[in-house]
C-alpha cells in the first residue's frame, strides 16, 4: 500500500474513533435519572416523546469497543500500511495452516510415495483420497461428473488430446498445458473459412456439400495439415486434437467450427504441482486415467 493510501485510511479510522468518542460524550452529558427533555413530538394529546441519556452500563460498552479498537489497531494491521506490533497477516496465517494440514497428513501420503501410479490406481485408499481432490480442485472445471462443458474436456471418453500415458497425465496436471489455434479468419476469407469448416466436419462423417468440402480440403493442406496431420488425426505432442473422430471440446456444429477457424482458440490447463505437490498430483493422474482405464490402458 503506498505512503498516500496509509495516511487515507489512517485519517479515516481517526475520524470514525474521535467521532464515536464525541457521540459518546454528548450522549453522557446528562445523567440517568434527570428530567428528561422532550423532542417536542407529541401523539394523541399526551404522548409525548422523550430524549431520555444512556443508561450508564451501555455507555461503558461503548468505552470498552472504542478501547479494544485502539488496542487493535495497536497490535494489527488496520491503519494503512502499519503491519500491528504482533507482525500478523493473512499470508503467514495461511501459511501456517497449511503447514499444519501438511504435517497432520503426512503419514496418510507416506504410504504413497513408493508407489506407482499404476498402483495407486488400484489401491482403494488412494481412489477416496483422489475423488476428493479432484472434487475440490478440478470439478469446477471438468464437472463433478469428470464429463467436462464446452471448452473443458470430457475426461471419461478415452480421448486424450496431449496423450494418455501415465507420464502425460501426470505431466498434464503437474505442469499444466497451453493450447492455442490459431485465428485464420483474415487469411482464409469469409469463403475459405466455409469451406475449411464443411472439410473438416466431413472428416468425421458429417454431411457437407462435396464441393465446399473439396475446396476445403486444399486449404487444409495448407493451412492446417502442420498441426493436425494429413488425415486429420491429431498430434498429442502438440496438443492439436483428432479432427476425425466425435469428441469436440467446443462443438462439431458449423457456427462452433466457424468461430474456432475464423477466430482461434486458446485454453489452458493451469499447472497443479506447485499448488499440491507431488503425492497429491499423482493421486490426481492415477484418478484421472481411472475415468477411462480401458483408454489410458492403450494409450501409447
Amino acid at each position: 500500500m503506498t505512503a498516500g493510501w496509509t495516511l487515507f485510511v489512517a485519517i479515516l479510522v481517526a475520524i470514525n474513533i474521535g467521532g464515536s468518542v464525541w457521540l459518546m460524550w454528548v450522549t453522557a452529558s446528562r445523567r440517568p435519572g434527570e428530567e428528561s427533555a422532550t423532542t417536542g413530538h407529541v401523539w394523541d394529546g399526551d404522548l409525548v416523546e422523550l430524549n431520555s441519556p444512556l443508561p450508564r452500563w451501555w455507555l461503558w460498552l461503548f468505552v470498552g469497543s472504542i478501547v479494544f479498537a485502539l488496542g487493535y489497531l495497536v497490535l494489527y494491521p488496520g491503519l494503512g500500511g502499519w503491519p500491528g506490533t504482533l507482525g500478523w497477516s493473512q499470508q503467514q496465517q495461511w501459511q501456517q495452516q497449511v503447514a499444519a494440514v501438511e504435517k497432520a497428513t503426512a503419514p496418510l501420503f507416506e504410504r504413497f510415495a513408493a508407489m506407482s501410479v499404476a498402483q495407486l490406481r488400484a489401491d482403494e485408499d488412494a481412489g477416496r483420497i483422489a475423488r476428493n481432490l479432484f472434487a475440490n480442485h478440478c470439478a469446477m472445471c471438468h464437472g463433478s461428473d469428470a464429463r467436462g462443458a464446452v471448452g473443458f474436456p470430457n475426461l471419461t471418453d478415452g480421448d486424450w488430446q496431449w496423450g494418455g500415458s501415465e507420464d502425460a497425465v501426470y505431466t498434464t496436471i503437474a505442469q499444466g498445458r497451453t493450447g492455442v489455434m490459431p485465428a485464420w479468419g483474415e487469411a482464409l476469407g469469409p469463403q475459405g473459412v466455409e469451406e475449411v469448416v464443411a472439410y473438416v466436419r466431413s472428416l468425421s462423417g458429417q454431411a457437407v456439400p462435396a464441393a465446399a468440402a473439396q475446396a476445403g480440403a486444399e486449404r487444409y493442406q495448407v493451412y492446417c495439415l502442420a498441426c493436425h496431420g494429413a488425415g486429420g488425426t491429431g498430434q498429442q505432442a502438440l496438443g492439436a486434437p483428432n479432427l476425425t473422430d466425435d469428441v469436440w471440446v467446443y462443438g462439431s456444429d458449423a457456427a462452433a467450427l466457424r468461430a474456432t477457424v475464423s477466430r482461434g482458440r486458446n485454453n489452458q490447463m493451469p499447472a497443479h504441482l506447485g499448488l499440491l505437490g507431488e503425492q497429491r498430483v499423482r493421486l490426481l493422474a492415477a484418478h484421472v486415467l481411472n475415468l477411462a482405464p480401458a483408454a489410458a490402458d492403450a494409450a501409447d
